[in-house]
């Protein structure tokens, strides 16, 4: 269970002119894109896959099939073809395999969200890119504005080491640019290849669990400001407010210890623990600064840490059963993504089961820190 944790410092109160303000201006989100690789395997294959990576010749695999079998997952998509991951080697080969497909991903991902925006790559004013799989300097983003052809005076804004909650977050600081800036278009992109990361000989509960539930692919998000023509006939939803949160003393939760092997993870199980603690304080003090109760969300778009946080996520906010429906459906298609899993969900949300126009939303997500954010959404 949790430690003990200091008491929570007192919270700024959002000014009721700054609750008006942000209800006018901000992020009006165009467009919604997922690009995910072509390599997809039934949960079966990739536990066999990860049995023959992580555990010793002859060991017993039932604890590992159960683990797999629990998950939620169906099927995932990996960036490489399943055969050559026992033969990956070490990190600077896992690295380059990022570099390489997240880039071919990223490129589809923007791509294709500009295209459903009807904006071209040198209508862009800001790129932020995020990833918490892999290294590059130059930066994802860098690399990508010139094969898109995206302006030289691009904006860029690189993001490491928000892992899961950074496609909120991400959404989140594109809406803090676009009030300073309300005719610019500002682009977010999520690049996870998780299956890059799995630790080869390490037969740790986490290693296992992390091989079970993490999926690769790319999201991207279109947001342009209150002034741009597209805000007034974009397909939305417009973002009206941001919370961030971090809770303290909890930075064992949740992360990576990187070392010559690359990237390996941490994920305790006092993750569920946590949410049942925190989780609802912050989202009833967010949406009471705008007027706002649980009850008044209609549609709910979180990010699928795993059957165990999300079964944390409903109890915590006391959700209905269909409540998160689309995360769960996320989650048991392509696994949990990291940063561009709730960006799946959104997209799935605004593809196939649109919410009625001037209801509620309430999009949230959960990381290393241990942190939440929480993004108010006006459909």
């Amino acid at each position: 269970m949790p430690h003990p944790r200091q008491k929570h410092p007192t919270r700024r109160a959002a000014p009721a002119a700054e609750t008006a303000e942000t209800a006018a201006a901000g992020a009006v989100i165009a467009a919604v894109d997922v690009a995910l690789p072509p390599h997809r395997y039934p949960q079966e294959a990739i536990t066999e896959m990860v049995g023959d990576v992580c555990l010793p010749a002859g060991a017993d695999r039932g604890l590992l099939q159960r683990v797999h079998a629990s998950a939620g997952v169906r099927t995932r998509h990996l960036a490489l073809p399943i055969e050559q991951y026992a033969g990956l080697g070490d990190f600077g080969r896992a690295n380059d395999a990022w570099i390489a497909t997240a880039l071919d991903l990223g490129e589809e991902a923007v791509g294709g969200a500009l295209k459903q925006a009807g904006l071209e790559p040198g209508d862009v004013d800001l790129i932020a890119c995020a990833s918490v799989t892999g290294l590059a300097v130059p930066s994802l983003d860098a690399r990508l504005a010139g094969r898109l052809g995206m302006r030289p005076d691009v904006k860029r804004l690189p993001l490491f080491g928000l892992g899961c909650v950074a496609g909120a977050a991400g959404i989140a600081r594109l809406h803090d640019y676009l009030r300073g800036h309300p005719g610019d278009v500002a682009v977010l992109l999520c690049a996870e290849l998780c299956s890059l990361t799995v630790q080869r000989g390490d037969d740790s509960p986490a290693n296992l669990v992390a091989g079970a539930l993490f999926g690769d692919g790319a999201a991207a998000v279109v947001a342009v400001g209150n002034a741009h023509p597209l805000a007034a006939r974009a397909e939305g939803p417009r973002v009206l407010a941001t919370r961030s949160e971090l809770y303290p003393e909890t930075e064992h939760v949740m992360g990576w210890e990187i070392g010559s092997s690359g990237f390996k993870v941490v994920l305790s199980a006092d993750v569920p623990a946590f949410v049942r603690a925190d989780l609802r304080r912050g989202v009833e003090e967010f949406l009471a600064d705008h007027g706002l109760g649980i009850g008044d969300i209609t549609t709910w778009v979180s990010h699928p840490g795993g059957p165990k946080v999300l079964d944390a996520v409903a109890e915590s906010l006391g959700l209905g059963a269909d409540a998160l429906a689309v995360t769960w459906s996320s989650l048991a298609s392509v696994g949990n993504m990291s940063s561009a899993s709730v960006l799946h969900v959104l997209q799935q949300t605004r593809e196939a089961h649109r919410p009625p126009p001037g209801s509620w939303g309430l999009l949230l997500a959960l990381g290393p820190g241990f942190c939440s954010e929480l993004v108010l959404l006006r459909w």
